[in-house]
């Protein structure tokens, strides 16, 4: 478990890392929230039947009945707080991300403002009773710094619409809210029943916006399925629990923290599996990100204690 816990992060960061993988597959044969549609009901599809046979018992808190006394009844009220974040988390962060993309932002733009995020985390820790200090703020703006570096050459602004901006802006306001959110209100619960729940919403928002805004044709391919089956089993289960795991063992700011890692993994995969460029400025950003995120996770000792 000590090991386990130890790798988490890492093995977190380069599974996430791997959605724009996804994004450059899945893009082309389905429009966004389509996309997004059919990744999160292909979760509920394969989250539900294991939930039915393992048992999985529903979130219940202790109410005193009048008459009876002490009950334990469903707490619908955590349900509700995992929608809430879930609907963050998932339908709006990424359905703004690649609503954005798909109207022609670069994606070193998107990663640009959505890198914002661990400082926008930092700003509100107090709201879920998380102080940062002087090192882990530099080590936020080192971060960022390395982002900036990694995708220099990929930024660009020219015949983008304030439309375009602004869904990169609610992705960022998104996956801020809800990481802070689910730390400050639902950080405790069965990763089944969480799983269930976050998805569910999620579907329910995107499946409507999907039939509104979009045609909803599909063109299925190997490409297609391949992309599909990934987003559903390691990102939006694999990648996801373990973040879920990572808020509820972990500050809110050294989680976020670790987002800044995705850009730099993403461009080493960029250029293994598509031969993209990786210049010379985009390692060194690699290594800046690196040392930021170092310096917000590191735990230092604490100084024993003097005798008295």
């Amino acid at each position: 478990m000590a090991v386990w816990r130890a790798t988490m992060p890492w093995w977190f960061v380069l599974i996430w890392s791997t959605g724009f993988i996804v994004a450059k597959y899945g893009m082309p044969n389905a429009e966004p929230l389509t996309f997004l549609a059919l990744r999160f009901g292909g979760t509920l599809i394969v989250m539900l039947p294991i939930a039915l046979l393992t048992r999985t018992p529903w979130p219940k808190r202790r109410v005193d009945a009048r008459q009876t006394g002490p009950v334990e009844r469903i707490d619908w009220r955590l349900i509700a707080h995992l929608a809430v974040s879930g609907t963050l988390i998932q339908a709006v962060y990424l359905g703004g991300v690649w609503a954005a993309i798909k109207q022609g932002a670069p994606a070193g733009l998107a990663a640009l403002i959505v890198g914002i995020q661990p400082l926008l985390t930092a700003l509100f820790a107090r709201v879920v009773g998380e102080p940062v200090s002087r090192r882990q703020w530099l080590g936020l703006l080192c971060g960022f710094a390395g982002v900036g570096l990694v995708v220099a050459n990929k930024v660009g602004v020219r015949g983008i619409g304030v439309h375009t901006v602004a869904l990169c802006v609610l992705s960022l306001v998104a996956i801020t809210a809800g990481t802070l959110y689910q730390k400050r209100f639902c950080a405790q619960f069965d990763l089944r029943v969480g799983t269930l729940v976050q998805f569910g919403a999620a579907f329910a928002v995107t499946l409507p916006a999907a039939w509104a805004l979009e045609t909803m044709q599909v063109r299925w391919n190997a490409e297609m399925i391949g992309a599909l089956v990934w987003s559903v089993l390691a990102l939006s289960i694999g990648a996801i629990s373990l973040l879920f795991l990572l808020i509820r063992h972990g500050a809110a700011t050294k989680v976020s923290s670790l987002m800044y890692l995705t850009p730099p993994t993403t461009a080493v995969m960029a250029w293994l599996l598509f031969g993209e460029t990786l210049s010379p400025l985009s390692a060194a950003g690699m290594v800046v990100a690196a040392l930021g995120v170092a310096l917000v996770i590191e735990r230092r000792a604490m100084p024993a204690a003097s005798a008295s």
